[in-house]
């Protein structure tokens, strides 16, 4: 894997600070898992090249929150870049979208941990 930069660290300091609503309601769950599950998941979190907006490292999951943005041309193919690296990188990445977790947390929560493999 490739070494992190500085710079990397510098910009996903700043975005944890600046969470999406969509990563603030889900993180407020997600936190807890150590705790629950003696799974460890962070935010914002440099890996490579990118920054994954969660990551469990020890089970190589990736969640990501996807707005709008995410949705365009370049998006889709940025998004499609991305995969492939964690891909590439032994990682799963698992999207969800904003709407999802505005919509039905929980769901989101238990999708987390079925692809965790802590629910049946």
């Amino acid at each position: 894997m490739t070494q992190v930069s500085k710079r990397q660290v510098k910009r996903a300091q700043r975005l944890r600070r600046e969470m999406t609503d969509g990563e603030r309601i889900l993180w407020s769950e997600l936190k807890a898992f150590r705790n629950l599950y003696g799974i460890a998941i962070r935010r914002q979190v440099p890996i490579g090249p990118f920054i994954a907006d969660f990551a469990c490292h020890s089970r190589k999951l990736i969640v990501e929150i996807d707005a709008k943005q995410h949705f365009t041309d370049e998006g889709i193919k940025q998004d499609h870049r991305r995969d492939t690296w964690f891909a590439n990188a032994g990682y799963r990445v698992l999207r969800l979208t904003s709407a999802d977790v505005f919509d039905d947390k929980d769901a989101c929560v238990n999708t987390v941990l079925a692809h965790l493999g802590l629910m049946n």
